[in-house]
């Protein structure tokens, strides 16, 4: 690993350039496009210590590396809040290094502190990283179902 002093923290308002290059490419991944309006907002909503949507970041150094953005709600099999991890995304010159277990380690810090009952994502059958998320807990049986619902807007 090279020698860099990696950090995982959250994000400030200074960030958003880097953070809107590595959603930039997380959506390149997944082979979506969303509308400016979205990623504004989902900037704004990890900034907002009112949401229930944050966001973390690996920096090295001072470079801003990777993310994770998650959302706490609630559930009705627990009483505690559900943390559910829908984006996690390492630039892929940084990826080997150990960040994105950094990221998912620190959610689970996160959890332990705050009393979350459960930390949980999905990603495809065909994700690389599942070698890593395996490392954490093995996928369950459980498909997922999306309807896409026409904006109203």
């Amino acid at each position: 690993m090279p020698d860099w002093t990696i950090s995982i923290r959250d994000p400030q308002p200074a960030d958003e350039a880097a953070w809107r290059e590595l959603w930039a490419g997380y959506n390149a991944f997944y082979e979506t496009v969303l509308p400016e309006a979205v990623t504004a907002q989902t900037w704004r909503r990890m900034l907002d210590p009112a949401s229930p949507i944050f966001g973390r970041l690996a920096v090295a150094d001072d470079t801003v590396t990777g993310f994770s953005i998650s959302v706490l709600h609630e559930g009705t099999w627990v009483i505690a809040p559900i943390c559910y991890l829908e984006d996690l995304f390492v630039a892929p010159k940084f990826r080997g290094q150990g960040l994105g277990r950094m990221l998912i380690a620190d959610l689970m810090q996160h959890a332990r502190m705050n009393g979350w009952s459960r930390l949980y994502w999905h990603t495809r059958d065909s994700n690389p990283a599942r070698r890593l998320y395996d490392e954490f807990t093995k996928a369950d049986d459980f498909v997922r179902y999306k309807l896409n619902l026409p904006d109203k807007s």
